[in-house]
């Protein structure tokens, strides 16, 4: 089946890259090199120009003759100012509704949108330009907290990064989980960053602040899940009032203390339940909830699922080749390691 990348100028490299890769590896890994056929589009038959200063040759353009394609994918541009070239919609309109699948990878969707092929659509894109997705198209049902989303025959995917778990999603739908598994284990990425789990963690989020005393906090709150994280007490060892060391950790991190001590405890539960057969009781306290009816609570609360069904969805392999191994005290690098 034939993949169809087009990438305007300026593109983000890792949005060509990325995805072609794992489509590559996996024709490779079939034994069939038509499983599928990589082709960059370009607007024009000149260079493109790609992030990190490299140079794209196309396989075609849009104005070669139209050739049937299985998943158009179009890639985002950095700075995220989509083409105003009406022949670049054009196409888009006339050879989208034909592909299986089609989609867009960060700022591509901006193409999407501007053709006038995201109406009744749920998408995501990048979150830091999410805002001027909704200024500039404020019909679109957006949704910036997502890696990828599937509706119907649209794919949109939270760019960089994210192009590659789209690309296994799609592998996987069309020849199941193991080969998909063995691209990502070759890749050295996690077959699953589902697509409903958000662009951000709290070990990301923690990056955010300057060294100082919130950055030493965070990293506490990260090194052990199962202390005492309660505002005051964090305050206490900030050597902060509660309402300061709230208004500041809220200024310097972007959430509240209560919020990043949840996301965090979240994010190791997730880690504990895709990578481990450990009992749930045991997540629980491992992570800091208590009880399983917290965890429970706090899953169904974010995610929308028990942690049950969580891990029976997204559990990386099956439990007969797994090992419930876990340190007594979770470390940071253990816990918040970013789901990718």
């Amino acid at each position: 089946m034939k993949i169809v990348i087009l990438a305007p100028q300026g593109v983000q490299s890792l949005d060509v890259v990325g995805p072609a890769e794992v489509f590559w590896q996996a024709a490779r890994r079939l034994g069939n090199a038509d499983a599928y056929q990589i082709q960059i589009m370009g607007i024009s038959d000149e260079p493109i120009r790609g992030t990190g200063a490299l140079r794209f040759l196309p396989d075609r353009t849009i104005q070669d003759p139209d050739e049937p394609i299985d998943t158009l994918l179009v890639a985002g541009s950095d700075p995220y100012l989509p083409p105003q070239d009406p022949a670049v919609c054009a196409w888009l309109i006339r050879r989208a509704p034909t592909c299986r699948r089609y989609g867009s990878i960060c700022t591509g969707v901006f193409l999407l949108a501007q053709a006038g092929l995201l109406e009744g659509k749920q998408v995501t894109t990048h979150w830091e330009c999410a805002d001027k997705l909704r200024h500039d198209y404020p019909g679109l049902n957006i949704d910036s907290d997502q890696i990828f989303i599937r509706d119907g025959q649209l794919a949109t995917a939270a760019g960089v990064s994210s192009g590659i778990d789209l690309a296994l999603a799609l592998v996987e739908e069309d020849h199941g989980r193991d080969i998909a598994l063995i691209v990502a284990r070759f890749m050295v990425v996690f077959l699953k960053r589902p697509g409903g789990q958000s662009q951000f963690s709290a070990h990301l989020t923690a990056q955010i602040a300057d060294k100082g005393p919130i950055q030493s906090i965070a990293d506490y709150i990260l090194s052990d899940l199962r202390a005492d994280l309660s505002v005051e007490a964090l305050a206490g060892r900030a050597n902060m009032s509660t309402r300061n060391f709230s208004r500041v950790f809220l200024r310097d991190i972007g959430v509240t203390p209560a919020d990043f001590v949840e996301a965090a405890r979240l994010d190791a539960a997730r880690r504990l339940l895709q990578d481990s057969v450990m009992p749930l009781q045991r997540v629980a306290d491992r992570c800091g909830f208590g009880d399983l009816h917290s965890l429970r609570r706090v899953f169904r609360r974010t995610l929308g699922v028990g942690p049950a069904d969580y891990r029976a969805t997204f559990q990386t392999s099956s439990p007969q080749s797994k090992r419930a191994r876990t340190p007594a005290r979770l470390t940071r690098a253990s816990k918040v390691a970013p789901l990718s």
